[in-house]
Protein backbone atom coordinates (compact mmCIF):
# COMPACT_ATOMS: atom_id res chain seq x y z
CA UNK A 1 0.00 0.00 0.00
CA UNK A 2 1.30 3.36 -0.81
CA UNK A 3 0.70 6.87 0.46
CA UNK A 4 -1.92 7.91 -1.52
CA UNK A 5 -4.02 4.48 -1.47
CA UNK A 6 -3.54 4.79 2.12
CA UNK A 7 -5.23 8.31 2.57
CA UNK A 8 -8.17 7.69 0.00
CA UNK A 9 -9.05 4.77 3.09
CA UNK A 10 -9.64 8.15 4.96
CA UNK A 11 -12.19 9.34 3.33
CA UNK A 12 -15.73 8.80 3.59
CA UNK A 13 -15.73 6.38 0.17
CA UNK A 14 -12.41 5.07 1.76
CA UNK A 15 -14.79 4.19 5.14
CA UNK A 16 -17.56 2.91 3.24
CA UNK A 17 -14.88 0.28 1.28
CA UNK A 18 -13.32 -0.69 4.17
CA UNK A 19 -16.42 -1.48 6.15
CA UNK A 20 -17.61 -3.47 3.44
CA UNK A 21 -14.51 -5.18 3.10
CA UNK A 22 -14.42 -6.12 7.15
CA UNK A 23 -18.30 -7.53 6.74
CA UNK A 24 -17.13 -9.65 3.72
CA UNK A 25 -14.46 -11.17 5.22
CA UNK A 26 -16.68 -11.81 8.74
CA UNK A 27 -19.10 -13.82 6.09
CA UNK A 28 -16.32 -15.67 5.07
CA UNK A 29 -15.34 -15.05 1.51
CA UNK A 30 -11.81 -15.90 0.16
CA UNK A 31 -9.72 -12.98 -0.92
CA UNK A 32 -10.40 -13.66 -4.70
CA UNK A 33 -14.06 -13.47 -4.23
CA UNK A 34 -13.16 -10.72 -1.82
CA UNK A 35 -12.03 -8.39 -4.29
CA UNK A 36 -14.10 -9.52 -6.79
CA UNK A 37 -17.51 -8.36 -4.54
CA UNK A 38 -15.74 -5.14 -3.45
CA UNK A 39 -14.74 -4.13 -6.82
CA UNK A 40 -18.36 -3.93 -8.24
CA UNK A 41 -18.54 -0.94 -5.84
CA UNK A 42 -15.05 0.39 -5.57
CA UNK A 43 -12.68 1.50 -8.23
CA UNK A 44 -9.64 -1.47 -8.06
CA UNK A 45 -7.48 0.64 -6.25
CA UNK A 46 -9.24 1.11 -2.93
CA UNK A 47 -11.00 -2.37 -3.07
CA UNK A 48 -7.40 -3.41 -2.60
CA UNK A 49 -6.63 -1.24 0.17
CA UNK A 50 -9.90 -2.01 1.96
CA UNK A 51 -9.23 -5.28 1.91
CA UNK A 52 -5.63 -5.29 2.74
CA UNK A 53 -6.72 -3.03 6.00
CA UNK A 54 -9.52 -5.45 7.00
CA UNK A 55 -7.10 -8.43 6.94
CA UNK A 56 -4.43 -6.55 8.66
CA UNK A 57 -7.59 -5.94 11.36
CA UNK A 58 -8.49 -9.31 11.98
CA UNK A 59 -4.98 -10.36 12.30
CA UNK A 60 -4.81 -7.57 14.99
CA UNK A 61 -7.05 -8.90 16.95
CA UNK A 62 -5.07 -11.05 19.23
CA UNK A 63 -2.59 -8.72 19.99
CA UNK A 64 -4.71 -5.10 19.95
CA UNK A 65 -8.37 -6.48 20.82
CA UNK A 66 -11.38 -4.36 20.46
CA UNK A 67 -8.91 -1.44 19.55
CA UNK A 68 -7.98 -3.37 16.13
CA UNK A 69 -11.80 -2.69 14.55
CA UNK A 70 -10.43 1.12 14.17
CA UNK A 71 -6.84 1.41 13.78
CA UNK A 72 -4.73 0.82 10.65
CA UNK A 73 -1.50 -1.29 10.35
CA UNK A 74 1.13 -2.50 7.80
CA UNK A 75 1.96 -6.23 7.76
CA UNK A 76 5.70 -5.03 9.19
CA UNK A 77 3.89 -2.50 11.47
CA UNK A 78 2.13 -5.18 13.03
CA UNK A 79 4.33 -7.37 13.66
CA UNK A 80 6.86 -5.18 15.51
CA UNK A 81 4.42 -3.12 17.24
CA UNK A 82 4.24 -3.87 20.96
CA UNK A 83 1.55 -5.83 22.72
CA UNK A 84 -0.77 -2.94 24.58
CA UNK A 85 0.06 -4.95 28.03
CA UNK A 86 3.84 -4.02 27.79
CA UNK A 87 3.30 -0.50 26.27
CA UNK A 88 1.54 -0.20 29.01
CA UNK A 89 3.30 -1.21 31.88
CA UNK A 90 6.64 0.94 30.25
CA UNK A 91 3.99 3.96 30.18
CA UNK A 92 3.40 3.52 33.84
CA UNK A 93 6.76 3.13 34.68
CA UNK A 94 7.16 6.52 32.80
CA UNK A 95 4.28 8.10 34.28
CA UNK A 96 5.09 6.85 38.31
CA UNK A 97 8.71 8.02 37.72
CA UNK A 98 7.52 11.38 36.83
CA UNK A 99 4.80 11.69 40.15
CA UNK A 100 8.02 10.38 42.03
CA UNK A 101 10.33 13.57 40.85
CA UNK A 102 7.00 15.49 41.02
CA UNK A 103 6.34 14.70 44.72
CA UNK A 104 10.11 15.16 45.48
CA UNK A 105 10.16 18.67 44.40
CA UNK A 106 6.20 19.55 45.95
CA UNK A 107 7.66 18.19 48.80
CA UNK A 108 11.03 20.80 48.99
CA UNK A 109 8.79 23.45 48.11
CA UNK A 110 6.38 22.92 50.57
CA UNK A 111 9.56 23.18 52.94
CA UNK A 112 10.83 26.21 51.84
CA UNK A 113 7.43 27.97 51.95
CA UNK A 114 6.00 30.09 54.60
CA UNK A 115 3.70 28.60 57.11
CA UNK A 116 0.43 28.01 55.91
CA UNK A 117 1.01 28.53 52.14
CA UNK A 118 0.07 25.85 49.69
CA UNK A 119 2.92 24.23 47.51
CA UNK A 120 1.73 24.33 44.02
CA UNK A 121 0.80 21.48 41.89
CA UNK A 122 3.07 19.30 39.45
CA UNK A 123 2.41 20.33 35.73
CA UNK A 124 0.93 17.68 32.97
CA UNK A 125 2.32 14.72 32.54
CA UNK A 126 5.93 13.62 31.62
CA UNK A 127 6.73 15.41 28.26
CA UNK A 128 7.64 12.16 25.85
CA UNK A 129 9.73 12.34 22.22
CA UNK A 130 9.16 9.04 20.91
CA UNK A 131 11.39 7.95 18.00
CA UNK A 132 10.88 5.31 15.71
CA UNK A 133 7.41 5.53 16.32
CA UNK A 134 6.08 2.86 14.04
CA UNK A 135 2.38 2.43 13.66
CA UNK A 136 1.97 3.96 17.01
CA UNK A 137 1.96 0.59 19.69
CA UNK A 138 3.94 2.71 22.20
CA UNK A 139 2.95 6.41 21.70
CA UNK A 140 -0.73 5.07 22.30
CA UNK A 141 -0.09 3.66 25.49
CA UNK A 142 2.00 6.67 26.40
CA UNK A 143 -1.12 9.22 25.74
CA UNK A 144 -3.54 7.05 27.45
CA UNK A 145 -1.15 7.23 30.42
CA UNK A 146 -0.92 11.03 30.72
CA UNK A 147 2.25 11.50 28.72
CA UNK A 148 2.57 14.59 26.20
CA UNK A 149 3.80 12.61 23.18
CA UNK A 150 5.77 14.17 20.15
CA UNK A 151 6.24 11.07 17.84
CA UNK A 152 8.77 10.50 14.54
CA UNK A 153 9.32 8.22 12.01
CA UNK A 154 11.12 8.30 8.76
CA UNK A 155 8.43 6.53 6.65
CA UNK A 156 5.90 9.06 5.38
CA UNK A 157 3.46 6.17 5.20
CA UNK A 158 3.91 4.93 8.54
CA UNK A 159 3.51 8.41 9.94
CA UNK A 160 0.52 8.63 8.55
CA UNK A 161 -0.82 5.46 9.64
CA UNK A 162 0.40 6.58 13.89
CA UNK A 163 -1.43 9.50 12.99
CA UNK A 164 -5.00 8.10 11.65
CA UNK A 165 -4.41 5.66 15.01
CA UNK A 166 -4.41 8.85 17.20
CA UNK A 167 -7.06 10.03 16.16
CA UNK A 168 -9.57 6.81 15.70
CA UNK A 169 -9.01 6.36 19.65
CA UNK A 170 -9.20 9.82 20.23
CA UNK A 171 -5.64 10.92 21.52
CA UNK A 172 -4.80 14.01 19.38
CA UNK A 173 -4.91 16.66 21.82
CA UNK A 174 -1.79 14.98 23.87
CA UNK A 175 0.07 13.49 20.55
CA UNK A 176 2.29 15.24 17.41
CA UNK A 177 3.26 12.61 14.74
CA UNK A 178 5.61 14.16 12.19
CA UNK A 179 8.55 12.60 9.55
CA UNK A 180 11.74 13.01 10.59
CA UNK A 181 14.70 11.67 10.60
CA UNK A 182 15.22 10.03 14.87
CA UNK A 183 19.22 10.95 14.33
CA UNK A 184 18.05 14.28 13.78
CA UNK A 185 15.72 14.64 16.84
CA UNK A 186 16.62 16.29 20.13
CA UNK A 187 15.88 14.78 23.31
CA UNK A 188 17.06 17.76 25.54
CA UNK A 189 13.68 19.30 25.82
CA UNK A 190 11.63 15.83 27.10
CA UNK A 191 11.50 14.66 30.34
CA UNK A 192 12.09 11.40 28.45
CA UNK A 193 13.52 9.58 25.36
CA UNK A 194 11.30 6.43 23.94
CA UNK A 195 13.40 4.79 21.27
CA UNK A 196 12.48 2.09 19.46
CA UNK A 197 14.86 1.28 16.68
CA UNK A 198 14.17 -0.89 13.52
CA UNK A 199 14.98 -4.24 13.74
CA UNK A 200 14.43 -5.18 10.25
CA UNK A 201 16.88 -5.20 7.28
CA UNK A 202 16.65 -6.32 3.70
CA UNK A 203 16.92 -9.85 4.80
CA UNK A 204 14.62 -9.76 7.33
CA UNK A 205 14.60 -9.67 11.46
CA UNK A 206 17.97 -8.58 12.93
CA UNK A 207 19.15 -9.93 16.42
CA UNK A 208 22.16 -7.58 15.96
CA UNK A 209 22.35 -4.19 17.83
CA UNK A 210 24.93 -3.16 15.49
CA UNK A 211 22.35 -3.83 12.42
CA UNK A 212 19.63 -1.77 14.24
CA UNK A 213 18.56 1.74 11.93
CA UNK A 214 19.14 4.38 13.21
CA UNK A 215 22.55 2.70 14.41
CA UNK A 216 23.65 1.78 17.78
CA UNK A 217 25.90 4.77 18.14
CA UNK A 218 23.27 7.15 16.69
CA UNK A 219 20.66 5.62 19.78
CA UNK A 220 23.27 5.78 22.11
CA UNK A 221 23.86 9.37 21.59
CA UNK A 222 20.26 9.67 21.68
CA UNK A 223 19.77 8.76 24.86
CA UNK A 224 23.18 10.19 26.39
CA UNK A 225 21.33 13.68 25.46
CA UNK A 226 18.04 12.62 27.28
CA UNK A 227 17.50 13.53 30.45
CA UNK A 228 15.81 10.11 30.98
CA UNK A 229 15.30 7.21 27.99
CA UNK A 230 13.52 4.47 27.45
CA UNK A 231 15.29 1.97 25.00
CA UNK A 232 13.22 -1.34 23.43
CA UNK A 233 15.46 -4.11 22.53
CA UNK A 234 15.21 -7.62 21.34
CA UNK A 235 15.21 -9.86 23.91
CA UNK A 236 18.05 -11.45 23.18
CA UNK A 237 20.35 -8.63 23.44
CA UNK A 238 24.18 -9.01 24.31
CA UNK A 239 24.89 -7.92 27.74
CA UNK A 240 28.04 -6.27 26.79
CA UNK A 241 25.67 -3.50 24.55
CA UNK A 242 23.75 -2.27 28.04
CA UNK A 243 25.54 0.88 28.75
CA UNK A 244 26.90 1.08 32.19
CA UNK A 245 24.46 2.07 34.89
CA UNK A 246 21.69 1.32 33.04
CA UNK A 247 18.92 -1.09 34.14
CA UNK A 248 17.52 -4.04 31.42
CA UNK A 249 14.11 -4.96 32.01
CA UNK A 250 13.03 -8.40 30.44
CA UNK A 251 9.33 -8.46 29.87
CA UNK A 252 7.58 -11.63 29.90
CA UNK A 253 3.76 -11.94 28.95
CA UNK A 254 1.47 -15.26 29.86
CA UNK A 255 4.87 -17.04 29.96
CA UNK A 256 6.34 -15.70 26.58
CA UNK A 257 9.19 -13.31 27.03
CA UNK A 258 8.16 -10.56 24.44
CA UNK A 259 10.76 -8.19 24.92
CA UNK A 260 13.65 -5.84 26.53
CA UNK A 261 14.00 -2.32 27.25
CA UNK A 262 16.70 -0.44 28.89
CA UNK A 263 15.82 2.28 30.98
CA UNK A 264 18.29 5.07 32.09
CA UNK A 265 17.77 8.50 34.44
CA UNK A 266 15.46 6.35 36.15
CA UNK A 267 16.80 4.47 38.79
CA UNK A 268 19.74 2.76 40.02
CA UNK A 269 20.31 0.08 37.24
CA UNK A 270 20.63 -3.80 36.91
CA UNK A 271 19.04 -6.25 35.96
CA UNK A 272 14.96 -7.19 35.94
CA UNK A 273 12.61 -9.34 34.93
CA UNK A 274 8.64 -8.15 35.11
CA UNK A 275 5.81 -10.59 34.57
CA UNK A 276 2.34 -9.63 32.83
CA UNK A 277 -0.46 -9.45 33.16
CA UNK A 278 0.26 -9.44 36.73
CA UNK A 279 3.19 -6.92 36.84
CA UNK A 280 4.94 -8.71 39.48
CA UNK A 281 8.84 -7.90 39.06
CA UNK A 282 12.16 -9.61 40.57
CA UNK A 283 15.53 -7.79 40.92
CA UNK A 284 18.77 -8.67 41.42
CA UNK A 285 19.42 -9.52 45.07
CA UNK A 286 22.97 -11.12 45.01
CA UNK A 287 21.56 -14.21 45.54
CA UNK A 288 23.66 -17.38 45.09
CA UNK A 289 22.29 -20.82 43.99
CA UNK A 290 23.86 -23.78 45.35
CA UNK A 291 23.96 -26.72 43.08
CA UNK A 292 22.70 -30.48 43.96
CA UNK A 293 21.09 -33.67 43.13
CA UNK A 294 17.84 -33.67 41.67
CA UNK A 295 15.07 -33.65 44.35
CA UNK A 296 11.41 -34.19 44.11
CA UNK A 297 10.14 -31.33 42.33
CA UNK A 298 11.84 -29.40 39.46
CA UNK A 299 11.44 -25.53 38.65
CA UNK A 300 11.58 -24.42 35.36
CA UNK A 301 12.23 -20.34 35.74
CA UNK A 302 10.34 -17.59 33.31
CA UNK A 303 12.20 -17.11 30.59
CA UNK A 304 12.31 -13.11 32.07
CA UNK A 305 14.61 -14.42 34.51
CA UNK A 306 16.64 -16.32 32.67
CA UNK A 307 17.10 -13.58 30.18
CA UNK A 308 17.72 -11.30 33.36
CA UNK A 309 20.33 -13.63 34.91
CA UNK A 310 17.72 -14.35 37.65
CA UNK A 311 17.58 -17.84 38.36
CA UNK A 312 19.44 -17.91 41.55
CA UNK A 313 16.49 -15.26 42.55
CA UNK A 314 14.24 -17.93 41.60
CA UNK A 315 15.74 -20.47 43.40
CA UNK A 316 15.83 -18.82 46.37
CA UNK A 317 12.09 -18.23 46.24
CA UNK A 318 11.77 -22.10 46.20
CA UNK A 319 14.23 -22.77 48.46
CA UNK A 320 15.38 -24.86 45.81
CA UNK A 321 19.00 -25.32 43.99
CA UNK A 322 20.59 -25.83 40.35
CA UNK A 323 20.63 -29.24 38.81
CA UNK A 324 24.07 -27.88 37.40
CA UNK A 325 25.67 -24.51 37.51
CA UNK A 326 25.21 -23.88 33.74
CA UNK A 327 21.72 -24.79 33.51
CA UNK A 328 18.15 -23.02 34.15
CA UNK A 329 16.67 -25.79 36.06
CA UNK A 330 15.88 -25.72 39.53
CA UNK A 331 15.29 -28.57 42.31
CA UNK A 332 13.69 -28.75 45.53
CA UNK A 333 12.17 -31.48 48.14
CA UNK A 334 9.35 -28.51 48.85
CA UNK A 335 6.28 -27.63 46.44
CA UNK A 336 6.39 -24.12 46.63
CA UNK A 337 3.70 -21.94 44.49
CA UNK A 338 5.74 -19.34 42.55
CA UNK A 339 4.26 -17.66 39.41
CA UNK A 340 8.58 -17.52 38.62
CA UNK A 341 8.42 -20.88 37.44
CA UNK A 342 6.43 -23.67 36.11
CA UNK A 343 6.80 -26.77 38.43
CA UNK A 344 7.15 -30.64 38.17
CA UNK A 345 7.03 -33.45 40.00
CA UNK A 346 10.16 -35.71 39.02
CA UNK A 347 9.16 -39.61 38.77
CA UNK A 348 12.83 -40.67 37.52
CA UNK A 349 15.99 -39.52 36.49
CA UNK A 350 18.71 -41.55 33.92
CA UNK A 351 21.58 -41.15 32.14
CA UNK A 352 19.98 -40.69 28.67
CA UNK A 353 19.99 -43.40 26.67
CA UNK A 354 17.12 -43.85 23.68
CA UNK A 355 16.83 -47.62 24.56
CA UNK A 356 16.31 -47.20 28.38
CA UNK A 357 14.10 -43.71 28.09
CA UNK A 358 12.12 -46.10 25.41
CA UNK A 359 11.63 -48.74 27.56
CA UNK A 360 10.35 -46.85 30.53
CA UNK A 361 7.69 -44.93 28.51
CA UNK A 362 6.64 -48.34 27.28
CA UNK A 363 6.78 -49.71 30.93
CA UNK A 364 4.53 -46.28 31.88
CA UNK A 365 2.09 -47.26 28.77
CA UNK A 366 3.15 -43.14 27.58
CA UNK A 367 1.59 -42.78 24.54
CA UNK A 368 1.86 -38.61 24.75
CA UNK A 369 5.20 -36.86 25.96
CA UNK A 370 6.11 -32.95 26.27
CA UNK A 371 10.00 -32.32 25.53
CA UNK A 372 11.77 -29.74 27.05
CA UNK A 373 15.61 -29.35 27.02
CA UNK A 374 18.39 -26.93 28.22
CA UNK A 375 21.85 -27.70 27.71
CA UNK A 376 20.67 -31.15 25.35
CA UNK A 377 22.46 -31.51 22.29
CA UNK A 378 19.60 -33.76 21.20
CA UNK A 379 17.01 -33.51 18.45
CA UNK A 380 13.73 -33.38 19.63
CA UNK A 381 11.83 -34.23 16.38
CA UNK A 382 14.38 -36.93 15.99
CA UNK A 383 13.75 -38.43 19.22
CA UNK A 384 9.76 -37.96 19.36
CA UNK A 385 10.30 -40.24 16.53
CA UNK A 386 12.27 -42.65 17.68
CA UNK A 387 10.45 -43.09 20.46
CA UNK A 388 7.95 -44.83 19.09
CA UNK A 389 5.10 -44.24 21.50
CA UNK A 390 2.12 -46.27 22.62
CA UNK A 391 -0.55 -46.52 25.30
CA UNK A 392 -2.49 -43.41 26.84
CA UNK A 393 -0.71 -41.98 29.98
CA UNK A 394 1.16 -39.07 29.15
CA UNK A 395 4.79 -37.22 30.75
CA UNK A 396 6.83 -34.78 30.43
CA UNK A 397 10.77 -35.50 29.02
CA UNK A 398 13.47 -32.77 30.31
CA UNK A 399 16.72 -33.13 28.53
CA UNK A 400 19.21 -31.59 30.10
CA UNK A 401 23.08 -32.18 31.29
CA UNK A 402 23.98 -32.81 34.95
CA UNK A 403 27.82 -32.55 35.41
CA UNK A 404 28.99 -32.69 31.95
CA UNK A 405 27.03 -35.66 31.61
CA UNK A 406 23.26 -35.80 29.36
CA UNK A 407 20.15 -36.66 31.40
CA UNK A 408 16.57 -37.17 30.92
CA UNK A 409 14.10 -36.77 33.56
CA UNK A 410 10.23 -37.94 33.69
CA UNK A 411 8.01 -35.74 35.07
CA UNK A 412 4.33 -34.85 35.96
CA UNK A 413 3.19 -31.12 35.75
CA UNK A 414 2.34 -29.94 39.33
CA UNK A 415 -0.96 -27.85 38.68
CA UNK A 416 -1.25 -24.26 40.09
CA UNK A 417 -3.72 -25.43 42.84
CA UNK A 418 -1.49 -27.22 44.35
CA UNK A 419 1.56 -26.74 46.96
Amino acid sequence: MDLDAFRTLLTPAGHGALDEAVKILADGADPVAAASALRRSHPADLAAAALTQASLRRRAEAKFGPDAAVMYFTPHGLEQATRPEVAAHRAARIQAARNRTAGIRAAGEATAQAPGEAAGESEGGPAVLDVCCGIGGDLLALARAGCSVNAVDLDPLTVEIARANVAALGLSSTVEVRTGDAAMADPGGYDLLFADPARRGASGRTFDPKAYSPTWPVVLDLVARAPAACLKVAPGIPYEFIPEGAEAEWVSYRGEVKEAAIWTGMGSGGRRATLLPSGATLTESGAEAETGPVSRYLYEPDGAAVRAHLVAEVAALVSGRLVDPRIAYITSDRLVRTEWASRYEVTDVMPFSLKRLRAALRERRVGTVTIKKRGSAVDVERLRKDLRLSGDNSTVIVLTRIAERPFVLLCQPVTSTDG
